[in-house]
């Protein structure tokens, strides 16, 4: 075998065994922390009173109507929050990847910034803000949008805005590396080939973006289905989700 051979099996040997190291330790990781668990809440699952295979569990879930409206306002709200993500962060990720990367990583530190900050204290300020008395109403009567306090919490309307603002930054970031990724010049060469600005970003830079607002969006449905702390606050027990039903 000639020498150059022997030498890039072995570099290849080397790569595998490196590659290896790196995802043997993270799937025990995942397979301790994520696997085993869900595996073992899934066993009790199927368990009675009595200790044996039953499927009482599930049979109370179709049985109680109160069951299946919160399983509905659970999807209900994640749904909702997830498009508002995608509404608002659409257009802001487009913005951060039409700037010079320097300005990019800025405007990107304040996007970040919530993550600094606890989740509860990101709630509660949300709280004050949007209560009756609270900065928001008092500057919408003051410029006279509406004259008299509305009410923006204990609802379904303060529980989106707080969890779409703790979400957001789920979705602006992929979105944005997906954009980032885009060649430019393919915008250029629809608009040489006649397409005018409009059609050009529909049919060129938004199929090329769609990955990036996928993965964006099942981040943010998914860690909404889980929600306790925003709906429990800003819901003020009139939004029930499945987490705030487990722990009642």
């Amino acid at each position: 075998m000639p020498l150059h051979e022997a030498a890039l099996k072995r570099q290849r040997a080397r790569e595998q065994w490196s590659i290896l190291s790196l995802v043997v330790p993270a799937t025990i990781v995942i397979v301790l922390i994520v696997l085993i668990p869900l595996s073992w809440l899934f066993y009790l699952s199927f368990l009675g009173d009595g200790g044996g295979f039953s499927l009482e569990n599930y049979h109370k879930m179709t049985q109680y109507k109160s069951y299946y409206r919160i399983f509905v306002t659970t999807f209900q709200v994640s749904m909702l929050t997830t498009l508002a993500c995608i509404a608002l962060g659409y257009p802001l990720a487009f913005f951060l990847a039409q700037l010079p990367p320097r300005w990019a990583g800025v405007f990107m530190l304040a996007v970040l910034l919530p993550f600094w900050t606890s989740l509860l204290v990101r709630t509660y300020a949300w709280l004050v803000l949007l209560q009756k008395r609270g900065i928001l109403n008092e500057f919408a009567m003051q410029v006279g949008l509406w004259e008299t306090p509305i009410k923006l919490v204990h609802n379904m309307t303060g529980t989106l805005i707080g969890m779409a603002h703790i979400m957001l930054p789920f979705l602006i970031l992929p979105l944005y590396n997906a954009m980032r990724k885009i060649d430019r010049d393919m915008m250029h060469a629809a608009a040489n080939l006649g397409a005018n600005p409009i059609n050009a970003f529909w049919r060129v830079y938004f199929p090329l973006s769609l990955p990036g607002m996928v993965a964006g969006s099942l981040i943010v449905f998914v860690l909404c289905l889980g929600f306790y702390v925003t709906p429990a606050v800003l819901g003020g027990g009139r939004v029930i989700m499945v987490s705030n039903q487990i722990t009642a």
